[in-house]
Order: structure tokens, then C-alpha cells, then sequence
């Protein structure tokens, strides 16, 4: 065979690096009261970071759930089979307690660090994390059923993934998945038409068709349906005490824009088994705390792949050359490379301040809570939106390299937008803004006091909060309220983001920060920073721990 060229000019492959090894992410993660989980942080971001890890990613992505709705002789049986590789992922996040082994644990900073360890360890592989995300939610609705989270709390918090359709309480742990929107109704869940009728013994027989439940292979799912006092929330096991399938069967999975490793389905509840949670007639309010928590955990993801992102579009650029020097070395590159650096800082500095909340709440701080409640819904809104953007722009780095799906970079892509919908789309979240804002203004008192303890130390930080004061005080009718909520949403979590870096990053990262986001000196897309932003400062602090490896 003739040998026609040498392959050159191509970055080697990004492997044996630690995730975990990001001075935002550390920094946070002691400042906030989770240090004595560093090692845990650590061992998990190795392990994202290894060839072996890598592998399984591509295969659980490459090699998609299947459905099988009937065994060979007919009988029907709505399984839903995996790679090995789904598998071994899923064992690891559980045996690291990224699921509900939280809620068991009453060292201080317990949610911060398992919000860490899911940072690094979504940058492996996105779609898994969806039922690991859920079981996390799933307990606090849960405990509005004393009796049944009694009995299920414990398996859902074991560090043991035990796969296979079997009575949830004869495993040796549990997952959990929800089933909430229809066809008919979408975000509105009150339109929702499902019918739960109550049996002699306590328990529920739904019917009913779901247009999304989320990793149908789960143990247990948490499900909305009408009963005569109105919308409520149950309990649904895939199998009953006798081991006999529910009535809970598998339509069809869906096929996805983003991750193909996990699987979302539509089924149909055929007079199934369920138990009440919380108040009948109250299944929003029950669920509240369910999707404050996976909403927790869309910040998280969004900028787990803003560092995943930010990461390989270093590492190519490090490698590649062109017109006589690495990509990374020229100014139109390193402007791109630092702008989304900047966004990657502030979105984790969020996403963990965030998750530090969690904690403080859980502990009893009205305060915390309040902050939570208002600043959750709004860098929601704002952090999931620039994920679709920068994983864009990171992308493009790469050029026709990363365009290819062995880049990984097209998975990243594709993915982002899921973040942005899933717990309510961007309108949905808004909205939510002004609801919290009208509702408890304790929040926006808990806000204020949080961005303030930044006042006097930027100049743009301390005008963008006055006039975010402004902004608040202009709402006037419903109507325009709406008409700014998107606005509003989008500046709350700017000023945030900035008051958290003016304290804690770096001067040259909050610098550009403030004078970018700010105070407006940036254009439309990234690589547009002022011309005095420390670039040579804010890649270095970007490169710490390898990430040109």
C-alpha cells in the first residue's frame, strides 16, 4: 500500500486528566463548607477523566437502549435493555452517592459535595445523569408520605445499583423516574386527564397516557393524576409486592435531539398500582420541591458542559497550528478561549452557590431558602440558555474537526438545548422569576443581601444592582411584567454571577466579567471582550490542572 501522507497537525487524544481539577470548582467547594469532600471530588474527576470512562461514554452513546415490549412467546413485559457500558456508568454515580445519599447524610455541606462530584462526573457522559437527577428529587416529595418514605428512603439513598425489574422492596437499591406531562398539556400539568381512582386498600388505580416519562427502566416513579379533589402525586412501582408487572406499559421511546444513552419514553398507565403522596389535590405543590431539585442539577449539567466545552476547544487549539504558531497563541483565539472561560467560572461559581443553599436550607435558614427559591429560577433561566451557545462557540474552535461525532464535541452540542427545557423552558422559568418575586419577598430581601456583600468593590457591579432596582420597581401590571420577565430573569442572574466573582475569582476574570455582562462593553457573541481584558491571566487560571493535557 503507498503511503501517501503523515498525519500532522492534530491534537493527540484529551485523556488522563482530572475533571476535578478546577480552581473555581475547589475554591467553592471549601469556601462553601464542603472541603472534607475534596478527595471524594477528586477520585470521581479522575476517573471522568480516564480513557477507560471515555470508552464507556462512547459506547453507551453509540449503542442506544432498546424496547422490548413482549418476550418471544408474547407475553408482554415493557423491558428496556442497555449496553454494559450504561450500566457501569450508572454503578459508579450511584456507589459515589450522586444520587440520594444526601438526603442520609448530616455532615455539613452533604448536597454541595455530591453537586460537585455530579459536576464532574456529567462532563464524562450527560445522559445517565438524568435518573440519577431524579432519584435526588425524588426523596424530598417523598417525605410528604412519612409511611412510604419510611420503606422507600433507604433504597433510594443505598450506594447500590441493582438493576432488573423486581418488587422495589426486595432490591438492594432503588431509582427513581417521574411521569408527569402529556400530550395535552406540556408544562401545564393541571390539564393533565391521567385518572387515579382509590381502591379498598388505601392505594390508587391510574389510567392514563404520559407523553414523557423519563428512564422508564426505573424502580419507582413519582406520577401526577386527577382524583375527585383535584390533580395529585403518587407513587407507581414498575413491579408490585407479588412480583407481578404494573400496569404501566412502555409505548415507545422517544428519539432525541440530545443524548441517546438514556431512555424517554411515552407509555400508558393501564389501571395501575399507586400510592398517594403528600395531599390529594396538591400534586404541584408536592412536587415543588422535586423539580427545585432537578432544576439544581439543570445548572449543574449546563455548566458541566460548558467546562467539558471548554476544555477540548483548549486542548485543540494548544495542538493546532496555523498561519506558523498554535491556535492558542494568537489574539482572535485567546479573546474566543477567555470569553468562554468566563462564562464556564460564572456559571460553577452559581451552580455551587446554589447547591450550598440546598444545604442551608435543609439546616433550617429561612434566608438561604428564600434566596434559593428566587435565584434557582432565575439562573436556571440564564445558565441553561448560554449552554446551548457556548457549546456552539466551543465547538467551532475545533473547526470541521469538531464537527464530527468523534470529536465529542456534537454530543455536548446536541445535548445542551435538554438542559434548557427539561424543569420548564426558558418562558416557563421566567415566569417563575415573577412568581417568586410576588410570592415571597423574602427572597428578593435574601438576594439583595447576597449581592451586596460585593458594593464598593466594582464600579460596574455596584451600577448594575442599582439598576436592577430600578428594573424592579418598573414592573407595574401583570402584562408588562411578562413582557420583562425574560429581562429580568437574564439580569438577576448576571448580577449574581458577577457579585460571586467580584468576591471570589480572580480580578482579571472579574474584571472582564463586569466589564462584558455589566457594564455592555461586549458584543453578540463570544471573542468579543474589551481590548484591556487580561487574557494571559484568565487563560492561565483556565489551564490549571491539565487542561491541555
Amino acid at each position: 500500500m503507498t503511503v501517501t501522507h503523515e498525519v500532522t497537525n492534530q491534537a493527540p487524544p484529551l485523556t488522563g486528566f482530572s475533571a476535578a481539577d478546577e480552581p473555581a470548582l475547589l475554591e467553592a467547594l471549601r469556601r462553601e463548607g464542603g472541603a472534607w469532600g475534596e478527595s471524594e471530588v477528586a477520585e470521581l474527576g479522575a476517573l471522568a477523566g480516564s480513557a477507560a470512562v471515555q470508552d464507556r461514554a462512547r459506547w453507551a452513546e453509540g449503542q442506544p437502549p432498546r424496547l422490548h415490549t413482549h418476550d418471544r412467546y408474547g407475553h408482554r413485559v415493557d423491558e428496556v435493555e442497555f449496553h454494559p457500558a450504561w450500566h457501569e456508568l450508572m454503578t459508579t454515580a450511584v456507589e459515589h452517592g450522586l444520587h440520594a445519599a444526601p438526603w442520609t447524610d448530616d455532615r455539613p455541606g452533604a448536597h454541595l459535595v455530591r453537586a460537585a462530584k455530579f459536576y464532574v462526573w456529567s462532563q464524562a457522559e450527560a445522559g445517565h445523569g438524568c435518573p440519577i437527577s431524579m432519584t435526588y428529587a425524588a426523596v424530598p416529595a417523598l417525605r410528604t408520605a412519612p409511611e412510604l418514605a419510611a420503606r422507600y428512603e433507604p433504597l433510594l439513598a443505598a450506594r447500590t445499583y441493582d438493576f432488573g425489574l423486581r418488587a422495589p422492596l426486595t432490591k438492594r437499591g432503588l431509582i427513581a423516574g417521574m411521569s408527569m406531562t402529556e400530550k395535552q398539556g406540556g408544562s401545564d400539568v393541571r390539564a393533565n386527564t391521567t385518572r387515579a381512582v382509590p381502591a379498598a386498600d388505601g392505594s390508587y388505580r391510574l389510567t392514563g397516557h404520559k407523553w414523557f416519562t423519563s428512564a422508564p427502566m426505573s424502580d419507582v416513579f413519582l406520577a401526577l393524576a386527577q382524583t375527585d379533589e383535584g390533580l395529585s402525586c403518587f407513587l407507581v412501582p414498575r413491579v408490585l409486592p407479588d412480583g407481578t408487572r404494573n400496569g404501566m406499559r412502555l409505548m415507545r421511546l422517544k428519539d432525541k435531539l440530545g443524548n441517546r444513552s438514556n431512555a424517554s419514553s411515552e407509555i400508558e398507565y393501564e389501571d395501575a398500582v399507586a400510592w398517594p403522596v403528600g395531599e390529594p389535590g396538591r400534586g404541584v405543590r408536592t412536587i415543588v420541591e422535586m423539580v427545585n431539585m432537578t432544576r439544581l442539577d439543570c445548572v449543574l449539567g449546563s455548566a458541566a458542559g460548558m467546562r467539558a466545552g471548554l476544555r477540548q476547544a483548549l486542548h485543540h487549539t494548544a495542538h493546532r497550528q496555523a498561519f506558523g504558531r498554535e491556535l492558542d497563541r494568537q489574539p482572535l483565539m485567546r479573546s474566543v478561549l477567555a470569553d468562554l472561560a468566563v462564562e464556564s467560572e460564572a456559571a460553577t461559581v452559581l451552580g455551587m452557590r446554589l447547591a450550598a443553599a440546598v444545604d442551608r436550607s435543609q439546616a433550617g435558614d429561612a434566608g438561604e431558602a428564600a434566596l434559593r427559591r428566587l435565584a434557582l429560577a432565575a439562573g436556571k433561566y440564564w445558565v441553561c440558555k448560554r449552554g446551548s451557545t457556548h457549546a456552539a462557540e466551543a465547538l467551532e474552535c475545533l473547526g470541521g474537526n469538531g464537527y464530527v461525532e468523534d470529536s465529542g464535541m456534537p454530543r455536548l452540542y446536541r445535548e445542551a438545548p435538554l438542559l434548557s427545557i427539561w424543569e420548564g423552558s426558558g418562558n416557563v422559568a421566567a415566569l417563575d422569576v415573577l412568581r417568586a418575586l410576588g410570592r415571597e419577598p423574602a427572597g428578593l430581601e435574601a438576594y439583595f443581601a447576597e449581592v451586596e456583600a460585593a458594593a464598593g468593590a466594582d464600579r460596574r457591579l455596584d451600577a448594575a444592582v442599582a439598576g436592577l432596582r430600578r428594573m424592579l420597581g418598573g414592573l407595574g401590571d401583570p402584562e408588562r411584567a411578562q413582557l420583562v420577565a425574560r429581562s429580568l430573569a437574564e439580569r438577576l442572574a448576571l448580577v449574581l454571577q458577577g457579585s460571586l466573582l467580584v468576591r471570589h475569582s480572580t480580578p482579571a476574570v472579574a474584571d472582564a466579567f463586569c466589564a462584558s455582562r455589566l457594564d455592555g462593553e461586549w458584543g453578540h457573541a463570544f471573542g468579543t471582550l474589551p481590548p484591556g481584558a487580561d487574557l494571559t491571566a484568565i487563560l492561565g487560571r483556565t489551564r490549571t490542572g491539565g487542561d491541555t493535557a
